[in-house]
């Protein structure tokens, strides 16, 4: 198998939470000589720096600092969060049988995630003498299963049958005398007394590589793991510019980006100013040369109901990665940031394919729209084309996913000058 398509399964099968996105990005990063920051330290930053810092161990801001002085920054924001089921505090509940009492977590396909092995894995926070720490948490093994009811009893369930998330979907976890094991697991997998957590289903499955020719790809998490894994796999191998490279890594997307880590926190605008700061350099410059991709997934013309998609706008899984457009704003890419867009696929000698949603049928917005309310910069949105977004198991393209890394890799590796009287160029 490619080498790096390897790397792209690896780190899905091990991004099982925010948290463990978040881990597996950090790691990467060091590996390749970034330095970690803390928001609480002044920040020294060098020319020929590497940095990387996180915030509440669910997103990552890493940069460069070039060696001549900077002209602007390039930018590309993705997700790390995933429609799943939280866990409830105190959600053990007992009875005939033991389950475990679950949330929805943003808004997703229910009914595959009913009889198939599933897993509990996020963040506990534990109990120690200085005081209290955040541990990964992974319950590795083949814990629960959401039961369907037998097409006897429902004789309903195939004619658009609508699942309660408080009856149809509480996951079930062992016997009549099972209730006090999960906490007891719980608090042994993280090796002290568990005084809070963050903790969300997963699927067992494992990513795999598919197809006549092994052209498709599926795994849990595409939306969108697959571009957070692309943008930092660009990030890491592009060249040194006149500008700034910025990769942002955010949670929270699938319930609104409004959290402390999301993308409507002041999380990007924090980490710039403190960049400028350090470097005594004007931010409203720099931003007046800067390009923000939004890489989030788009929805590919589906093979069985192509009447969903707009007929001329309908990208297709291995067609290459998919500029989306929206009139009222929810993708933000305009006319000249789409121009630039293909002049870097251009110079990667990639394709490049478009989206817009059907007139009748409205999409949900990204983080484009949203980062735009705290630092305006010009910005695209864009996608690698998948079916099945928001499935708890989705699937996308093998030749697509390699195409990013190679555009984004050319889009890092580029900085954008603005003449201010309506001509922009790539450096």
């Amino acid at each position: 198998m490619n080498q790096k398509l390897q790397a792209l399964i690896d780190f899905l099968d091990g991004s099982k939470s925010v948290f463990h996105a978040v881990d597996l990005l950090k790691k990467r990063l060091e590996g390749e000589g970034y330095c970690a920051l803390s928001e609480g330290d002044k920040w020294n930053l060098q020319k020929g720096g590497k940095y990387y810092m996180t915030r509440g161990g669910a997103a990552l801001i890493a940069f460069r600092i070039p060696g001549e002085v900077p002209t602007g920054f390039m930018l590309s924001a993705a997700h790390c969060d995933r429609p799943t089921f939280k866990v409830k505090e105190n959600g053990v509940l007992s009875g005939t049988y033991t389950r475990l009492s679950t949330e929805k977590y943003g808004g997703m396909l229910m009914a595959p995630w009913l009889d198939r092995p599933l897993s509990v894995a996020g963040r506990a926070v534990v109990e120690t003498e200085q005081g209290v720490e955040s541990r990964l948490i992974d319950i590795d093994r083949d814990l629960l299963l959401i039961p369907n009811v037998a097409i006897h009893m429902n004789r309903k369930a195939n004619d658009g049958y609508t699942y309660n998330p408080a009856v149809d979907t509480i996951p079930l976890m062992g016997g009549k005398d099972c209730a006090k094991q999960f906490e007891k697991l719980l608090e042994e997998t993280a090796g002290g007394k568990v005084l809070g957590h963050d903790l969300t289903l997963y699927v067992r499955q494992k990513a795999t590589v598919w197809g006549l020719n092994e052209e498709y790809i599926s795994a849990a998490a595409l939306d969108d793991l697959q571009c957070v894994w692309c943008c930092t796999e660009g990030f890491v191998a592009s060249a040194e510019s006149k500008a700034i490279p910025v990769l942002c890594v955010f949670d929270s997307e699938e319930v609104g980006s409004s959290s402390l880590q999301g993308a409507d926190s002041n999380l990007l605008e924090s980490v710039l100013e403190r960049i400028c700061a350090a470097l005594d350099l004007p931010m409203a410059q720099l931003l007046s040369n800067a390009l923000l991709v939004s890489a989030d997934n788009a929805h590919a013309v589906h093979p069985n109901h192509p009447e969903f998609a707009d007929s001329q706008n309908a990208p297709v899984v291995n067609g290459g990665v998919a500029l989306k457009f929206n009139a009222n704003q929810r993708y933000t890419t305009d006319g000249v940031s789409a121009a630039l867009w293909r002049k870097i696929c251009q110079k990667a000698d990639v394709p490049v394919q478009t989206y817009c949603n059907r007139a009748d049928i409205p999409g949900g917005s990204t983080l484009g729209n949203i980062s735009l309310n705290h630092v305006s910069v010009r910005s695209l949105d864009l996608g690698l084309p998948q079916l099945a977004m928001h499935s708890c198991y989705e699937t996308a393209g093998v030749q697509d996913t390699l195409d990013f890394v190679k555009a984004m890799t050319v889009f890092y590796s580029s900085a954008l000058r603005s003449s201010g009287d309506g001509v922009w160029e790539l450096l």
